[in-house]
């Protein structure tokens, strides 16, 4: 029997309406699915019948992972996993749903592709590089998480610029001042280091990019490291900072603090169906004509 875990975006509505058609879906075939404590808890107001999925068990656990929502709710799936190689289809309930494979409206016409596995060519597999970060205080405390997009150090006052030092391997490069700094795998090119007018990178390679938000000096550009390569960053000046991992806050930063940041060992699998390539994809999300 296969299992399928279901992350739910806890404040759109179509989310629990699609958690249900696929839960009568699955049981009519074959599959069990279930959600988590948490998004129980969320959106239960919208749904008593979602509280019967509701499971304790770790979303690893399943065959695959489906999240509805948009490219937040595919990050936080992939947290849960926390480096499991568990494949997540990405069900699109927002705007651009970059990291999504497949509409809301497509769902239940493509869920008997997910059941027959890959094996016998249901769907493929597409691995994604993170990046392992740890905070090191001056203290000596250590605390690390896991990111599919990027990890941004960031001013926390509004008016001001944050000074931070940047060492490459242990060597210093420069020290920046600006709104922040992005460290981005080649699937977070596309995110804030691309608002940041960063530039695209194909998801086949293993790159760290680094990029500073609106730097106050004359160096303004991105760099692609080697994915050998380690990056750090410090907090050097008394503004405070913040430490945001794939959208989420989970740090304060003050002076001497130091973030680290080297490609994982681990990855992010996804679902993948046909052969699109990578730059028609790029096309379909932003809009692209041909010329």
């Amino acid at each position: 029997m296969l299992n399928c875990a279901l992350v739910i975006h806890h404040h759109h509505e179509r989310a629990a309406v699609l958690a249900l058609e696929i839960a009568r879906w699955s049981t009519a075939n074959g599959m069990q699915c279930w959600i988590t404590e948490e998004d129980a808890k969320r959106v239960s107001s919208q749904s008593a019948e979602l509280l019967s999925l509701r499971s304790d068990r770790p979303v690893a656990e399943a065959d695959c992972v489906i999240s509805l929502g948009g490219d937040g709710t595919v990050l936080r799936a992939v947290r849960l996993l926390d480096g499991a190689p568990t494949p997540i289809l990405g069900v699109n309930l927002g705007n651009l749903g970059y990291l999504s494979e497949v509409d809301s409206d497509r769902l239940l016409d493509t869920l008997h592709h997910v059941a027959i596995g890959p094996e016998k060519g249901g769907w493929t597999s597409d691995d994604r590089m993170m990046i392992d970060i740890s905070l090191r205080t001056p203290k000596g405390t250590t605390t690390s998480w896991r990111v599919l997009n990027e990890v941004v150090v960031e001013k926390r006052q509004s008016g001001n610029t944050v000074r931070l030092d940047v060492r490459i391997d242990g060597s210093t490069f420069t020290s920046y001042a600006g709104d922040g700094l992005i460290v981005s795998t080649p699937t977070g090119s596309t995110a804030y280091a691309f608002s940041a007018r960063g530039p695209i990178i194909s998801p086949r390679h293993r790159a760290l990019l680094l990029t500073p938000v609106a730097p106050h000096m004359l160096f303004d550009r991105s760099m692609v490291l080697d994915p050998s390569e380690v990056c750090e960053i410090e907090v050097s000046g008394d503004r405070p900072a913040g430490l945001v991992a794939d959208g989420v806050t989970v740090s304060d930063l003050a002076r001497g603090d130091v973030v680290r940041c080297v490609p994982s060992e681990y990855f992010a699998r996804f679902i993948r169906f046909g052969d699109r390539r990578y730059h028609e994809i790029l096309k379909a999300k932003f809009g692209l004509r041909d010329r």
